[in-house]
């Protein structure tokens, strides 16, 4: 009966399409065509899910599927320009052909420019709501930022293809197969990935502190999901990848907004050590930048084998550890010498012992 009714219709396109070439273009006889087009697409479409049902019961609907797709379109003799004429403006004016397209393709462009503007949006949005995050790390918020725009992008990409009548299913299983294929090829990476997340999450550092890790001392200057790039004293660039930091001890000299600074002094044994604990205890606590709060430790340590060792431990900014550490030095240097307190170096005494046969 469907087929029967498919051929009825295949006739009726034929006849109409016969009596256009002969009365010449017609507006009347192009709608005419377009609506039994659109009644001939339905009833293959029927077709082919009978097909599909009879298929699944054990038949075998192979010359049904094979005619559905004889009939669906018309062969056209395109070397004859007023046959190729009409065609052409029977399938821009017909609803199942330039005209469906024409909406498919403005549909397409914007849903594309609206996932453009929907993905500025939304990542400005991420950057300021993270902006009033306490403790969110400018490596977190630039990376959220990333994610929300190119995510945005992808998925108004997925559904723009929708729009142009592409099934994406198929093509997502085939970018999932692809992502398995390359995990398995880029397992060192992916571990890179993985601990470029962990830490984001958990911010053991930020941009411009000053860590060591992954056998590399310095400024972080930038991070991205597979390395961190960290600025050398020297000003190298060293590009670390993530996997090696964060399978390290990482150490964050600036992490906190104070530091104790350690220093040791060693004087000779036959100073005297009162006076060296007072030129000690002058000189920190009279450095403008060393901290009153806490206090700073100066006590005499050990007896060594060629100095008697004080350790001088006061607390500074961490902006200002260098700078104390430096004059400390020289002051206590300076200070010591003008009091006559010797700075021994080490030495050994040898004694030399004649043995007579």
């Amino acid at each position: 009966m469907l087929v029967s009714r498919l051929q009825g219709k295949v006739a009726e396109i034929s006849t109409v399409r016969l009596a256009s070439l002969k009365a010449g273009e017609s507006g009347s006889v192009g709608a005419e065509l377009a609506r039994l087009q659109e009644q001939r697409d339905t009833l293959i479409a029927r077709l082919r899910l009978v097909c599909d049902e009879w298929e699944k019961k054990g038949g075998d609907p192979k010359e049904y599927r094979l005619y559905a797709t004889a009939v669906s379109g018309m062969e056209i003799d395109f070397g004859n320009a007023r046959t190729l004429a009409v065609f052409v403006k029977d399938w821009l004016v017909s609803p199942q052909g330039g005209v469906r397209w024409l909406g498919n393709v403005i549909k397409f462009l914007a849903i594309l420019f609206a996932a453009y503007l929907l993905s500025r949006l939304l990542s400005r949005l991420t950057g300021q709501a993270l902006a009033r995050v306490k403790g969110a790390s400018s490596l977190l918020r630039s990376f959220m930022v990333n994610f929300v725009r190119q995510g945005t992008l992808v998925l108004g990409l997925v559904v723009s293809l929708s729009a142009l009548e592409i099934n994406t299913s198929p093509v997502l299983a085939l970018i999932g197969g692809a992502a398995f294929v390359i995990g398995l090829a880029l397992q060192g990476t992916l571990s890179n990935f993985a601990h470029g997340l962990l830490i984001l999450a958990y911010q053991p550092f930020d941009v411009g502190d000053c860590i060591e890790a992954g056998g590399v001392s310095g400024i972080v200057d930038s991070m991205n999901m597979l390395s961190t790039t960290v600025r050398t004293f020297d000003n190298k660039l060293m590009i670390v990848p993530n996997g090696k930091i964060g399978g390290d001890t990482i150490t964050n000299a600036t992490a906190s907004d104070t530091r104790r600074i350690d220093m040791t002094f060693g004087i000779g044994y036959g100073d005297d050590v009162d006076q060296a604990q007072s030129i000690l205890e002058r000189i920190v606590t009279g450095h403008p930048l060393v901290l009153k709060d806490p206090a700073p430790l100066i006590r005499m340590n050990e007896l060594a084998d060629s100095s008697v060792n004080f350790i001088v431990r006061p607390w500074s900014k961490t902006g200002d550890y260098w700078t104390i550490y430096w004059e400390v030095m020289a002051a206590v240097k300076r200070d010591f010498t003008a009091a006559g307190i010797s700075i021994p170096y080490p030495q050994q005494d040898v004694h030399v012992h004649q043995v007579t046969a």
